[in-house]
């Protein structure tokens, strides 16, 4: 008898007809749970190319410079023209060297960060007073943050020379004082000085005791536009009753090669932008013409200068040039009169600390002088 017979009710599994249910999605790899698997979002779809094309790139870190430098320059066009004293430094360093005869050398030692000291000799020379051939000097020097202090000691005329510099009033403002001391008391001096300054213009305000009498004096240089500054400097001299002023106009312009090395400077600091500049002594009657040019920045510089008196029409022309080498450097000038002055520079080394050898010479054939010396330069 057939067990649906006797059991109607109950069937089995097997015996079911209906087809079973098919078996559930094996979840991704990589998910270790099939709801995870089904709560996972899709990726998204490829974006098109017009999409790719369309897209802006993200800024660069030097277009974001670029842009503060902008803001910063919109602010205010006009730079600050510096102090007024070195507005013809450069030309006046090109034109006018230090050339000496005998043998110079330097010795200095850092002793910490801020502190060092230098023992300088100068032997074989003529170029001392009271027939002397030879000195030493000892100079001691602090620097730190807000600024630095000096003094130089010279045993053989017993003289003691200071100079201090000072921030004020959190860096709006710089106090200088100068000092020179000797041993006779006559030649004592003494001068204080504040230079203030702000985004477009420079002052300075002096005072001291000099040659016996009171000096009163001060100065002024103004930005007028970005490329044109001018100013002027008065002071009075106690001593002898003088009142001495003078004004000076500086133009500041760029040149074709500067312009065509804007994007690949050299390293190194800031090089001058080429400049005229015109200064006239009131209390002389004497005009000056200074011209300085960077032929090839941070290497070739050359300058130019012109002293003439409009009233008598005298006259004094000098020209400079500088050429900057890899661990060189050549100075070489020349004036009206046909003096000639040259003086080199090179570096012993590498490393940074490294000797340097001098050589400087000069040539004045209308006088029959001839100077030739050389120093040496030890230290850090």
């Amino acid at each position: 008898m057939p067990i649906q017979s006797i059991f109607p009710l109950f069937t089995t599994k097997c015996d079911s007809s209906s087809n079973p249910p098919p078996p559930p999605l094996l979840p991704p790899p990589g998910s270790s749970k099939s709801g995870e698997a089904g709560s996972t979002p899709p990726p998204p779809p490829p974006a098109a190319e017009s999409d790719k094309a369309s897209a802006p790139p993200p800024p660069s870190p030097a277009a974001a410079e670029d842009d503060i430098a902008k803001a910063a320059a919109s602010v205010s066009s006009c730079p600050n023209p510096g102090p007024l004293e070195m507005a013809t430094w450069d030309v006046r360093r090109l034109v006018s060297l230090d050339t000496y005869d005998g043998v110079r050398v330097d010795i200095s030692k850092q002793l910490s960060p801020y502190f060092a000291c230098v023992h300088s000799f100068h032997l074989g020379t003529s170029m001392l007073p009271d027939g002397k051939n030879c000195s030493y000097g000892f100079t001691t020097q602090m620097n730190d943050e807000e600024g630095f202090m000096m003094a130089r000691v010279d045993p053989e005329r017993g003289t003691v020379d200071g100079r201090i510099h000072k921030a004020l009033l959190g860096g709006l403002a710089m106090g200088k004082l100068q000092l020179g001391l000797s041993s006779e008391g006559q030649s004592d001096q003494m001068l204080g000085e504040v230079d203030v300054g702000a985004a477009t213009w420079t002052a300075n305000l002096k005072y001291g005791s000099m040659g016996g009498g009171n000096v009163f004096g001060c100065n002024y240089f103004q930005a007028v536009t970005p490329k044109l500054a001018m100013g002027g400097e008065g002071m009075y001299i106690g001593a002898n009753g003088n009142m001495i002023s003078s004004y000076t106009a500086k133009y500041s312009f760029v040149n074709g090669n500067e312009e065509a090395t804007d994007g690949a400077t050299a390293p190194g600091p800031t090089e001058a932008p080429s400049y005229l500049a015109a200064t006239y002594n009131a209390g002389q009657g004497m005009l000056s013409l200074n011209y300085k040019r960077a032929v090839t920045p941070q290497r070739v510089n050359i300058g130019a200068s012109l002293e003439c008196s409009p009233m008598t029409l005298e006259s004094q022309v000098m020209l400079g040039a500088e050429f900057n080498l890899t661990r060189s450097k050549m100075n070489v000038c020349i004036d009206g009169t046909g003096r000639i002055q040259s003086v080199l520079e090179t570096k012993l080394g590498r490393e940074q600390g490294s000797p340097a050898l001098n050589f400087a010479a000069e040539l004045d054939h209308g006088k029959n002088v001839m100077k030739f010396g050389y120093g040496l330069n030890i230290g850090s």
